[in-house]
Formats: structure tokens, sequence, C-alpha cells
């Protein structure tokens, strides 16, 4: 479960596309189902991964 900083919680539901980019590590686009109350939204997620700093980090997550 994930908690939004509009405070709505998430329930991942499935990964529905995947993107990379290669820049100072990678950055991960992600666009994924999730339950908001009971309703099955559709989100993008943007996920930059550094592994040799054992860094991760969300960068973004919004409603499409």
């Amino acid at each position: 479960m994930l908690r939004t900083k509009l405070n709505a919680a998430l329930e991942f539901v499935k990964v529905i596309e995947t993107k990379e980019q290669v820049v100072q590590g990678v950055m991960y686009y992600i666009k994924l189902e999730a339950n908001d109350g009971g309703e099955k939204k559709t989100y993008e997620a943007k996920v930059w991964v550094k592994p040799w700093e054992n860094f991760k980090e969300l960068q973004e997550l919004k409603l499409v």
C-alpha cells in the first residue's frame, strides 16, 4: 500500500507499461494500475535509480 502526499491509499494492481532512460543512473517510467478507494485508476511513476550508491527515489507519481 502506498500513501500519496494527498493521503490517498493506493493498492497496486498491475504494471501496464515501462520505459527506461539512462541518465546518471537509470530513470524508470512506469505506467501502472492501482485501486484508489475501490476504483481502478491509471498512474504514471518516475523512479530514479543509482545502484552503485544504493539510491532509489520516486521522483513523481501522477494520475493519468
